[in-house]
Parts: structure tokens; sequence; C-alpha cells
């Protein structure tokens, strides 16, 4: 049986005293939730949202991190700078570092064994965009970002891999892939981890719906078989929209 997995990414949202703050009420409101919760505040707020969450059942995330342990990287962060802080979990591939900022495949498989190799467990994502839905390449798209993601990464190391199937037309849109749309894609990510890993991985690994995901959805996406979790967005930057999905089945 997976245990759900709901995680915030706050993205560049939120000064420091504002992420405090709203890490203070998901800790007091959250301490008896069920399901396994993260969230990752800008790097900025790390630090202080790490105090926040100590000794409690949330975890920190960080939503980058550099391809570099360390060196003469202007404005990158590292691993190790992460780890120091309490960092427990990275957001690696997210369509808008793939998009915006032009990371490539080789570029998330580097960064990811990196964080692999020291202790993280990761995040990846892998998602189509609009064109290449309706040009019928969604399921090829997805494949190819999780193969690439993944190479040379063992099977002992893809215990602390996550997936998170976002659709690049669903972030930040208000637009949702059905629950059953999202759940064939998932499926398909499934099936190609047990072609590389093997049934019994492609059966314990959690897959992450990301999109547009909010309280009135989330239960239906989370009724289908192969979505484990939820990658939330907007709807993770307030209490009174990010409980009610951390607790979707209380």
């Amino acid at each position: 049986m997976r245990n759900s997995f709901l995680a915030g990414n706050w993205k560049m949202h939120k000064t420091q005293k504002e992420a405090e703050e709203l890490a203070g009420k998901l800790v007091t409101s959250l301490r008896d939730c069920r399901n396994r919760i993260m969230i990752a505040p800008s790097f900025t707020a790390l630090s202080g949202v790490s105090r926040i969450l100590k000794d409690s059942n949330i975890l920190l995330g960080a939503q980058n991190m550099s391809t570099d342990e360390s060196g003469a990287h202007t404005g990158e962060v590292s691993v190790l700078m992460l780890k120091d802080i309490g960092v427990s979990i990275v957001i690696l591939g997210h369509s808008e570092r793939r998009h915006v900022y032009n990371e490539t495949d080789e570029v998330v498989n580097k960064k990811l064994k990196l964080a692999l190799g020291h202790g993280l467990e990761v995040i990846l994502c892998v998602g189509e965009t609009l064109e290449e839905r309706e040009g019928g390449r969604a399921l090829s798209v997805v494949r190819g970002q999780l193969t690439e993601g993944l190479k040379d990464v063992s099977s002992s190391l893809l215990e602390n891999v996550v997936i998170a199937y976002e659709p690049v037309w669903a972030i930040g849109t208000g637009k949702t892939a059905t629950p059953e749309d999202a759940d064939e894609i998932h499926r398909a990510i499934r099936k190609e981890v047990s072609s590389l890993y093997g049934t019994d991985a492609a059966d314990r690994i959690i897959i992450q719906y990301g999109g547009s995901v909010k309280p009135d959805n989330v239960k239906d996406l989370m009724a289908m078989d192969n979505i484990d979790g939820a990658l939330v967005g907007g709807a993770s930057l307030k209490s009174e929209t990010f409980i009610p999905i951390a607790e979707y089945n209380k």
C-alpha cells in the first residue's frame, strides 16, 4: 500500500516572515495528518522555515539545486548548503525550469544523481506541453523525460525518487487534466518504471499529480489507482486551501 504524499511548491512567493507564519499554521493544523507532507519555500526562507518545522511531521523541500557541489557558480545553491539547513527533498525538472530556464534532461539527470548521492530524496517532474498533447506525443514525451532523468540511477537509489506528472498546460492555468487522463499517464509511468526496474519497484514508486490541484478536485484525483499524491502550486500558498488538500482523506 503506497502512502499518499502531498507536497507544496511555494515557487517565488512569500518573504521569510510570511513563509514562517504559513509554516507555523501548517505545523499546528497538520500535526495529526496521516499522509506524508512536504513544503518547499524559496531559498531565502528555507533556513527560517526549517526551524519552524523542526520535530514536526512536515518535511522541508527545496525547489531546485545546482549541478555541482561547490565552486565558482554565481547565483547557484548547492546540495551541501541545502542539507546543512535541514532540506531532505529537492524538486528537480519542474516544467518552469525546463521551459523557462532551458534545463535539459541531461542537466536534470546530473542534478538528480548528485542529490541522491548525498542522501536527499528527489521529486522528478515530467510532463508534456499542450502542443505535444494535441500532437499525440504526450506519452512519448513523458517516457523520454522519465528514462533520461533516471539514466544510470540504480535500483537501490530509486527508493528515494518520487515522480510528479505535471502537464505543462495545466500549471497555473486553472485547467486540470481529468482524473482519467491523469491516471492514464500515471499508469504509463508506472509501466515504464516496471520495464526499467521491475514490477516490485513500479508497485512501490510514488507518482504525484501536479497541475491546478485544489481542495475541490483533489479527492477525485486521489481516487485513481495510480495517483499517489499531489505536487501543489498556488493552492499551497494559503493554509485554508493547502490543509484540505493535505487532509483529503480525513
